[in-house]
């Protein structure tokens, strides 16, 4: 499946917690935007770690399941690409 996550987090360095920690389940597209292809159990994997790093009174993540049409309708004004992972194969 494919996420956009988004994030609004007060402090600085819960903030970078939260950077480092979707950087292993996607690509940053924006400074609080990441992209991710996972499987369901990854999701949930990011989400339950995501409620441990913020604060659930001031902080604010956003998931947007996004269908393989959708993704290939996005449009992006400025540099940038869609980043789609196309997963891989151990031998």
């Amino acid at each position: 499946m494919y996420i956009l996550v988004s994030y609004d987090i007060v402090r600085d360095k819960t903030r970078n917690r939260v950077s480092k920690f979707l950087k292993d389940f996607g690509t940053r597209v924006q400074k609080s935007v990441f992209e991710c292809d996972l499987k369901e159990e990854q999701f949930d994997t990011m989400k339950k770690g995501l409620v441990k790093l913020i604060d659930k009174k001031e902080d604010r993540v956003r998931y947007y399941p996004l269908c393989k049409q959708c993704v290939g309708r996005v449009v992006i004004s400025g540099w940038g690409e869609v980043r789609e992972d196309q997963g891989f194969e151990v031998i």
